[in-house]
């Protein structure tokens, strides 16, 4: 039982999945990260743009980054591209798992591909990325995870993804909180960010005016969240200072869903 919060190396690496999108909360939190001194390396589909946004972001914050094509519904896939990341970087001592895709399909015109796709990238791709990670952060004890869920997961719905979409993300809640307690004794944290309307192109494309004051409606706050807001808790939670934090979802929505 160690008495004292453990300390991160000086060098430090934060893996970030679904990272090339410039309007995406991935982008945004490799962004946020590098201008706080964090490393970066980049999973996302396209090995070409993973290699451009993390030669960008090198020169951008002066940090070093390194990116990857990888489809993080594969496990040989995302092992194959942490083991390129940490080769090539300092100690992996964080990872975010913001990959994923939306489905506006309705329940009754659901078809078993779209529910095996959906899955596969928004909780099996969680799984992949979080179980090769785990080996070097339990090696080196110290880590920080933080895994996108959704206010869909907790309100059933309601958002412009559907069933898949939802029944995914809930099960990232599950797996934030079951990985949080086997992972807990090697000092490796992991929690999950549930965010509320986000102005991405998961939510269909831009966001009209009229779209945006129809959400705003259901919240506490007057306006739709930014990628920043998600990107911000991000960074909190994978901080040095927040290590007595696991196994809880962080809703970043505007009020939208209280517990």
């Amino acid at each position: 039982m160690s008495e004292t919060a453990v300390k991160f190396p000086a060098e430090r690496t934060a893996i970030v999945t679904g990272a090339v999108s410039e309007r995406g909360i991935g982008r945004a939190t490799v962004n946020y990260l590098a201008e706080n001194g964090w490393n970066i390396g980049i999973i996302d589909l396209d090995d070409a743009a993973c290699k451009s946004v993390a030669a960008s972001v090198a020169a951008e914050f002066g940090v070093k980054a390194h990116g990857v094509g990888a489809n993080i519904g594969d496990e040989a896939s995302v092992r194959s591209a942490i083991d390129e990341l940490e080769e090539e970087l300092p100690q992996i001592v964080a990872l975010a798992n913001v990959a994923g895709v939306s489905s506006p399909v309705g329940y009754l015109e659901l078809e078993p591909a779209e529910w095996d796709r959906v899955i596969g990238i928004n909780l099996n791709g969680v799984h992949y990325a979080t179980r090769r990670v785990a080996e070097t952060m339990v090696k080196n004890r110290i880590g920080r995870i933080v895994n996108i869920s959704s206010v869909s997961a907790q309100r059933g719905g309601g958002t412009f993804s559907k069933t898949p979409y939802s029944v995914a993300k809930a099960g990232v809640i599950g797996l934030t909180r079951s990985t949080a307690r086997e992972l807990g004794p090697y000092d490796i944290t992991v929690n999950a960010i549930s965010p509320g309307p986000i102005d991405t192109d998961i939510m269909g494309g831009t966001l009209s005016p009229e779209r945006k004051d129809d959400l705003v409606k259901d919240l506490v706050v007057n306006r739709v969240g930014t990628t920043r807001d998600i990107a911000t808790a991000i960074h909190f939670l994978i901080s040095e200072d927040t290590g007595y934090i696991s196994g809880q979802t962080l809703n970043v929505d505007g009020g939208l869903y209280m517990h």
